[in-house]
Parts: structure tokens; C-alpha cells; sequence
């Protein structure tokens, strides 16, 4: 575990305060804008240190990296690609498709990275026009 300091408890808080998944670039203005004298450096260093711990989230959209404070553990995403906004969810058949996949073919300790895409109950409200 890496060790606290002043700029990783302010990456840490303000990652925590935003809806969704956001840029280190997002976010490093968010910071600024509040007043911090963080560097982008910093901010992608520390978002790092938080995904390495398990309390952000990388996601990759659109070719850049974005994050999301959440849950230590094993879970997944569904994710709006309207708003942008991501709900944690576990998915037990996808636990046991992914185990049996590696079984299947000799592998052991299997990883994967799954989320679900798709529009959230407000964002197809709002493409409807009701």
C-alpha cells in the first residue's frame, strides 16, 4: 500500500465527488478550480496508486483512460453511453463462463474486465423526447 499524502487524499476526494467516470484531465481541473496547486503529473500518478489499491476504476472510452472512485473487489460495470454515468454489478454467469473458458484450455488464476454498455433510463428518455 502506498503511502497518504496531502495531493493523494485530494486526487482521492475530489474522484469521490464526481459522477461517473471522469479524465485525469477532468479531474485535474475540477482540482484547480477548488484551488489546488496540483500538477496533471500528479493527478495521473496518484489515479494510478488508486486503481493499484482498488478504489478507482480504469475504463477505457474512446481511446482515453477515465475513472471512478469505488468499491474495493471484484466487479463489473454497467455503463451509460449517454451520461457516462456507471453502476457496479456483479455478474455470477460471467465469474463461471470466464473459469470455465480457462479450464477449458489448461489456464489457471483467470482475470478478465468486463462491462456493459448501453443508455440508462434517463438518457433514453431524454433521446425520445417523453
Amino acid at each position: 500500500m502506498k503511502r497518504h499524502t496531502k495531493q493523494r487524499d485530494e486526487v482521492r476526494a475530489a474522484l469521490e465527488q464526481m459522477d461517473g467516470f471522469v479524465s485525469a484531465q477532468e479531474l485535474h481541473t475540477v482540482l484547480k478550480n477548488h484551488g489546488s496547486s496540483i500538477g496533471l503529473a500528479t493527478v495521473y500518478r496518484n489515479l494510478t496508486g488508486l486503481v493499484e489499491e482498488g478504489v478507482a476504476d480504469p475504463l477505457t472510452r474512446a481511446g482515453e483512460t477515465v475513472y471512478r472512485a469505488c468499491e474495493p473487489g471484484h466487479h463489473h460495470h454497467l455503463v451509460c453511453r449517454g451520461c457516462g454515468r456507471a453502476t457496479e454489478i456483479s455478474a455470477h454467469a460471467v465469474e463461471s463462463w470466464a473459469q470455465g473458458v480457462a479450464d477449458a484450455h489448461g489456464y489457471a488464476h483467470p482475470e478478465h474486465v468486463v462491462d456493459v454498455f448501453g443508455l440508462c433510463p434517463s438518457c433514453q428518455k431524454d433521446s425520445t423526447g417523453n
